[in-house]
């Protein structure tokens, strides 16, 4: 096909994906509602047990607003695989079979890990972090005012949000290094001599990524930690492997469309 050829069809797919964003979002806008119901749940599960208990917007659009940008992340979550997959349909065509057979895998794994990672903070690091924060409350005393949680409607969303969104982006680091051990850029001895140092990098990495607190941070960094060791394991057969296919005289993207 000629370039011009390819740029239509690249447009026609990227249209497409647009398109199904924003029949998602209209969507999704009546569902908003339940699904902020949801994320709040693990803090519902430790308050419902006070009266007063409540959340509060201090703004007259903050309610709207907060559900138009629950329905915008819902509809970019669901329409991304579609986003991948018209890339993939562009791109596969003009790939040997063996590439084919070698980038599937992270196409797939890519939204597999974003979820583990945002599961792995609304069923275990939410409960501990919110029991964390609620810590600091203060009664009142004969010299001082009670300090109570009342927690806003869209400061909690964009929690719940930044911390979904940073442990989902932090699963994606085996994808990377795989990746990078595959063609040959990265091998299992230096990611293996660099350990000391890759640990540093994701404390790092977690402290900067998270909100200032111990238990967001150490549940992120350990996840991270062993996605390394897994890293360094799957690189290590993506040698073996590599090196069997050299001693049995089959070269690299040479096989047949």
């Amino acid at each position: 096909m000629p370039l011009l050829s390819h740029l239509i069809e690249l447009r026609r797919r990227l249209l497409f994906s647009v398109a199904a964003f924003l029949v998602l979002f209209f969507i999704f806008i009546p569902a908003a509602p339940y699904v902020y119901g949801f994320l709040m749940e693990p803090l519902y599960e430790i308050l419902r047990d006070r009266p007063n208990a409540r959340m509060i917007f201090t703004g007259l659009p903050e309610q709207f607003l907060t559900e138009i940008k629950i329905a915008f992340f819902l509809a970019l979550a669901v329409s991304t695989p579609i986003l991948l997959s018209q890339i993939w349909r562009f791109v596969a065509p003009g790939l040997y079979k063996n590439e084919r057979k070698a980038f599937l895998p992270f196409l797939i794994s890519t939204p597999v890990l974003f979820c583990s990672g945002a599961a792995l903070v609304y069923y275990l690091i939410l409960p501990m972090a919110w029991q964390f924060f609620i810590g600091f409350e203060m009664p009142a005393t004969n010299d001082s005012l009670a300090i109570e949680l009342e927690p806003k409607v869209n400061e909690y969303l964009s929690l719940v949000l930044l911390l979904m969104f940073a442990f989902g982006l932090g699963f994606q680091l085996p994808v990377l290094l795989i990746l990078l051990a595959k063609v040959g850029i990265i091998t299992a001895d230096g990611l293996a001599e660099k350990r000391r140092y890759a640990i540093v990098g994701v404390f790092i990495f977690a402290a900067i990524i998270t909100p200032p607190d111990v238990i967001s941070q150490i549940g992120l960094a350990v996840p991270l930690i062993l996605l390394y060791e897994v890293s360094i394991f799957a690189a290590r057969l993506i040698e073996k492997k590599a090196k069997k296919q050299t001693s049995d005289g089959e070269p690299d993207g040479v096989q047949d469309c």
